[in-house]
């Protein structure tokens, strides 16, 4: 799949800036660079030692396009395994462009979206997981994504299913080797030591598919529904989350009529909260839609947080309550918080009715903010943090997911034969197609589709 091309595209973000970075990367990559790089010092870049920097200027025969530093890097030590020249220019998007589009005249292509990092991965810089934990690392926007794409990325994953495949393999050789001498019945695999390893595998597995429920959510973040009758203070809170003036506050009832959605990061965990348009009976067909998007937002969350106005409790205590029950048997799977909303208007007495009627509902004035804090600790306690915390291995890829689940069903296929005297030969098929599974997750089984789906994903540059 590598060819002899030299590709050329923009690192940096498209658009004005301070600078830009534009990459090259290929066997003519240094040459290229050299004929059109005219160095202060009057140094020839072609005969320049790898990761060294130089300060010239890129011209287009007697034309200078900018003044820029360009790195060097000589495969095989370079991130693409190939020679790979950066070019740091002034941000000018049309400086930007002449320079590429010099290159382009001069051989270079434009690289696809995620090219340079498929290149590491054929030249083997990286395995696959580590190659998608790349695409991770660029999209995290909170902490933990970024810590997770990290450890990934330098291959905490990816060395754990080696060393699972590897163990496997070395059993599966015997297994093999046993079939050549199938009439000699000898065997060379140590049964009782292929069935304590094949306990090990399970367990690996089923605590990394179980981690995918953590994974997922801190790569995706968590959405939160923000839930109630019209003008409990939805929209106040959520601007009170967020600390700025995201949705639209009034006196009015209904004033919401479609879903507001904004993320924050709370204890470097990714929230995005949904404001929805309040619960109630209406004519209006407009907020009739808003109310079913309202249910259609709450299908999608994982934690519901049911705002009630602590003022009117006393008086509509048992509607709440009912409400809360009716969401509670309709959502039985998703958190669902009780936030009783306007508590500087309450007095002692009301707190008090509040707390002895509803176990852990929270109290606060979204207006004043107080209490919002609490509400962000709660809303922590859905997350099991203690996995970031110890720097367990993490799976955040539904696609690593299914083959960890396929390669479990395959491993449970053997040990079940294992403990019914399946012949070798039948061990054996299932026994490949564990490691088939494994091999997919790393990439040492893979399909031209199945790369070109995933580095389609990337950025162009990276």
């Amino acid at each position: 799949m590598l060819s002899d091309d030299t590709i050329i595209a923009l690192a940096t973000p498209s658009g004005a800036g301070a600078i830009a970075v534009i990459r090259i990367s290929g066997k003519e990559s240094i040459a290229l660079s050299a004929k059109h790089f005219r160095s202060v010092s009057g140094k020839n870049l072609a005969k320049q030692k790898s990761h060294t920097i130089h300060l010239g200027h890129i011209v287009d025969g007697k034309r200078v396009l900018d003044e820029v530093l360009v790195s060097l890097f000589k495969g095989p030590h370079s991130y693409t395994g190939e020679d790979v020249i950066e070019i740091s220019c002034h941000g000018s998007p049309y400086i930007q462009q002449e320079i590429i589009q010099l290159f382009i005249r001069k051989g270079c292509r434009m690289a696809q979206a995620g090219e340079f990092t498929l290149w590491a991965f054929l030249n083997g810089k990286m395995d696959l997981s580590q190659a998608e934990a790349v695409a991770d690392l660029i999209s995290s926007e909170n902490e933990a994504s970024h810590q997770v794409a990290i450890q990934q990325m330098r291959g905490g994953f990816s060395d754990e299913i080696k060393r699972l495949r590897e163990e496997l393999l070395n059993f599966a050789s015997l297994i093999e080797l046993e079939l050549d001498f199938s009439e000699e019945d000898i065997e060379f695999a140590d049964r009782d030591q292929f069935k304590a390893l094949l306990s090990r595998i399970q367990l690996v597995l089923k605590r990394l598919i179980d981690s995918f429920a953590v994974g997922n959510v801190i790569k995706n973040g968590i959405p939160v529904a923000i839930v109630g009758e019209p003008n409990v203070g939805k929209s106040t809170l959520l601007n009170a989350l967020l600390n700025e003036d995201r949705a639209l506050v009034s006196e009015i009832p209904g004033t919401t009529r479609d879903t507001v959605e904004d993320e924050i990061s709370i204890g470097g965990i990714g929230f995005r909260f949904i404001d929805t348009a309040g619960i109630r009976q209406t004519q209006d067909v407009v907020e009739g839609m808003g109310i079913q998007r309202t249910f259609e937002k709450i299908d999608t969350a994982q934690v519901i947080l049911y705002l009630i106005e602590s003022v009117k409790f006393s008086g509509q205590g048992t509607s709440f309550k009912l409400e809360i029950e009716k969401l509670k048997s309709k959502y039985p799977q998703t958190p669902l918080v009780v936030v009783a909303n306007k508590m500087d208007l309450l007095d002692a007495e009301g707190v008090s009715q509040i707390k002895n009627e509803i176990e852990d509902a929270l109290l606060l004035s979204a207006k004043k903010g107080t209490g919002v804090e609490a509400l962000k600790s709660k809303l922590l306690e859905f997350v099991n943090t203690g996995a970031l915390r110890n720097n367990e291995t993490l799976v955040t890829n539904s696609r690593h997911y299914n083959a960890l689940l396929k390669a479990l069903e395959e491993v449970e296929k053997v040990q079940w034969g294992m403990e019914n005297g399946i012949s070798g030969d039948l061990l054996a098929i299932d026994i490949r197609q564990a490691l088939y599974h494994f091999g997919e997750i790393t990439g040492e089984i893979s399909s031209d589709d199945l790369l070109g789906n995933i580095f389609a994903n990337f950025c162009i540059g990276k």
